[in-house]
């Protein structure tokens, strides 16, 4: 299903991205966000987790990239939040013996994988730096 985890993510390194040299704390990206710092921090633990910017902790910690923006795609960023958008399936098993209900899951199936098929394809033409000028 789709949530909100690529915008914030897609936020978070945007502003990381307009200080680059910087540490930024959780509260003043949060503040950004108008959200909970422990929401951004979630975030970041993922971020860290895939190599995209370090921590560190202390009066003058907070994170920054580990990676120029113009090296992060958009495609990368969004497989950090989510596997695919999947747009739900029926919660109840469909009747096989409905010429609709028998190949309902399956069709929806491939109409999801033609979706990410382009959404990877768009977001992968697209840098960090190339969405960070927008600002």
């Amino acid at each position: 299903m789709i949530s909100g985890k690529f915008a914030i993510t897609i936020h978070i390194l945007t502003l990381l991205s307009k200080f680059p040299e910087d540490y930024l704390s959780s509260e003043f990206i949060a503040g950004s966000m108008n959200l909970h710092p422990v929401l951004v921090r979630k975030e970041i633990a993922n971020l860290k987790k895939n190599n995209i910017v370090e921590s560190k902790e202390g009066k003058n910690g907070g994170t920054k990239l580990l990676k120029s923006a113009s090296d992060i795609s958009l495609d990368a960023i969004f497989k950090m939040t989510f596997d695919t958008v999947n747009l739900g399936f029926s919660k109840n098993k469909p009747n096989p013996d409905c010429l609709v209900g028998k190949k309902i899951n399956e069709n929806l199936e491939n109409l999801y994988e033609n979706i990410n098929e382009k959404i990877s394809l768009q977001l992968s033409g697209i840098s960090l730096e190339d969405f960070s000028n927008k600002f």
